[in-house]
């Protein structure tokens, strides 16, 4: 079971920060994530005591992170990644803690290596989808700065 517990143990981000419950399933292509962290009222991403559908990309990149450990050969630490882009973003609400259900969390990888990757996200409740887009996103921020050696 990838529940909230192990989550926090594989990528960066830890306390309130850890939006995702669980993993629903997973495979090579892709990940199916629940929260139901845009219902905290100490959600750290809240302004103005809400939770902007712009937060959508926070939980979409954290499910990338997770397929990543996922999919990683060795057991080393989660290692610090960013994105890159957001493209074809589209949002069909205007607020996620108006959504009084469970987020599902969807990424499928559709390019990539293990230092970047590309994926299609979609957040949705129960039958509604909220947001969909794709983001790149660097996996291993530290071999873009590892100098290659010279001849």
């Amino acid at each position: 079971m990838f529940d909230r517990h192990w989550i926090a143990g594989h990528i960066p981000h830890q306390g309130s920060m850890c939006l995702l419950d669980s993993v629903e399933r997973w495979s090579e292509e892709a990940i199916v994530c629940i929260s139901h962290r845009h219902l905290d009222a100490d959600n750290p991403l809240r302004l103005h005591g809400h939770l902007g559908v712009a937060c959508a990309i926070e939980f979409a990149a954290q499910a990338m992170a997770v397929h990543a450990a996922l999919l990683a050969v060795d057991a080393e630490p989660s290692r610090a990644g960013y994105l890159t882009s957001v493209r074809e973003l589209s949002w069909h609400c205007r607020y996620l803690d108006e959504v009084s259900s469970a987020l599902w969390i969807e990424a499928e990888r559709i390019s990539g290596n293990e230092i970047n990757a590309m994926y299609r996200f979609a957040l949705r409740s129960a039958s509604s989808l909220l947001v969909s887009g794709r983001l790149g996103v660097v996996l291993n921020a530290a071999a873009l700065s590892t100098p290659t050696p010279s001849h």
